[in-house]
């Protein structure tokens, strides 16, 4: 919750609302001239930037500690596991699908070409270079992301290669830990240390995220005052091709897989999930949304066991929301930076996109962390990451909400598919109860 990390009850969208609105304004009146003994917008926008790579610095250690710290702390049944990683997976891979299709049929990323150029001017000196040539084979692509030292991916922002290395480690404690047996011990201290790190840095990060209004502040004031207020004309098509991704994935695909496979019609899992879609999309949280998860599921008549299984111990990988956005929005600029980019890449970026949201669970604001480290495991300039990002975070919390709707609509879906097979005799005893 807000209160225990010590967030305003202003919350961070309406921050982020009247920051735009102010930064465009100084814009406006002040274009590239100096105010205030001397401060220029151009100032103010670089301070932004600041704002963006401490974020971007700290996601890498902050991804790398979550997972350590999942790994160690759950019990999980290896049948019940691999039953809920395959749903997840096929979940997720159909997200990516969705994502993909539009992205490659529709390409509204080159709406954007001939903008980018004002994005860069955020960042004096720099250019547009082109990423790196693909190899002919995907999988060379994904060799390359493997970290060749521990040291290396964190040096350079890799988000594969750290979380490949927190699974490495975080199941090597686990299987050491389970064989030892001996409570109290020194993996017992480790694992202890490692929450405790979690936690430590989850505050530092919201006390960085407070400062992401300042952020987007500076950045807009610094666009609008060198390339005027119509540089937002070209925002609502990126949003609207978030939001149709998302919402062909959450309003097609898991009606009709709960629907088909799960014997949950609409009026069942959509009507009675609905008091936790609504919450999730006013809360922005998927993980403060697991009370009310669970009890629609109860009201599904879903078992205790399954509905706990999705929606706490799932909630770790059923992040269908973010996996979606961050791949769409790193072909979205790619594109507006004129990139074709050949399969090869792109299942990099899924990779990126599926993995890193896997390592986000329960992190505040989990979608604008991760996006810098997935853009850059595109192979997006650093300097172009850290322009767009500000003024993508200007339309970035009304999508967070639908991310955060999707990822709730997720757990439930896997709730219903892991009851499959189980004995309904209880379901098929009693009607259904609506709201």
């Amino acid at each position: 919750m807000h209160d225990s990390l010590g967030r305003s009850s202003f919350p961070l969208y309406a921050q982020v609302l009247v920051a735009v609105l102010c930064g465009a304004t100084l814009g406006v009146l002040f274009g590239e001239e100096s105010y205030l003994t001397g401060l220029r917008n151009e100032q103010l926008g670089q301070l932004g930037l600041w704002v963006v790579w401490v974020l971007k610095t700290l996601a890498v250690p902050l991804i790398f500690v979550a997972i350590l710290d999942s790994l160690i702390r759950t019990s999980l049944p290896l049948g019940q596991g691999v039953k809920l990683l395959a749903i997840c997976l096929v979940n997720v891979t159909v997200a990516m699908i969705i994502g993909l299709t539009i992205m490659n049929l529709w390409q509204p990323g080159k709406s954007w070409q001939g903008h980018v150029e004002d994005l860069l001017q955020v960042v004096p000196g720099t250019n547009l270079q082109p990423i790196g040539t693909a190899s002919e084979h995907p999988l060379e692509d994904l060799l390359a992301y493997i970290p060749r030292t521990i040291a290396d991916p964190f040096g350079n922002n890799n988000i594969i290669g750290v979380v490949l290395l927190a699974l490495g480690l975080g199941l090597a404690l686990r299987w050491a830990r389970t064989k030892s047996g001996q409570a109290g011990g020194v993996l017992d201290q480790v694992a202890w240390a490692i929450q405790c790190l979690y936690g430590w840095l989850v505050t530092v990060l919201w006390w960085v995220i407070l400062a992401v209004p300042f952020a987007v502040f500076g950045v807009v004031a610094n666009v609008v005052g060198r390339s005027g207020i119509e540089v937002f004309s070209v925002l609502w098509i990126f949003l609207a091709a978030m939001l149709l991704g998302l919402a062909v994935h959450a309003l097609l695909y898991y009606p009709v897989v709960a629907w088909w496979v799960g014997k949950k019609p609409p009026t069942v899992y959509i009507g009675q999930g609905a008091d936790a879609i609504v919450t999730a999309l006013s809360c922005n949280s998927s993980l403060a949304t697991v009370p009310i998860t669970l009890r629609c599921l109860e009201r599904m008549r879903v078992s205790s066991q399954s509905a706990r299984l999705a929606a706490c111990v799932g909630t770790n990988l059923n992040n269908d929301g973010i996996t979606l956005y961050e791949a769409m929005a790193a072909l979205f600029l790619a594109h507006a930076l004129g990139y074709d980019l050949p399969m090869s890449k792109q299942i990099v970026i899924v990779v990126a996109s599926i993995i890193a949201g896997a390592g986000v669970a329960g992190i505040p604001e989990a979608g604008m962390i991760v996006l810098p480290l997935v853009l850059s495991a595109a192979g997006l300039p650093e300097h172009v990451i850290l322009a767009a990002i500000p003024l993508i975070m200007t339309v970035d919390w009304i999508i967070a909400r639908a991310r955060s709707g999707v990822n709730v609509m997720s757990d439930m879906l896997v709730g219903i598919l892991l009851d499959v097979g189980k004995s309904t005799s209880l379901a098929k005893s009693q009607p259904e109860v609506g709201n």
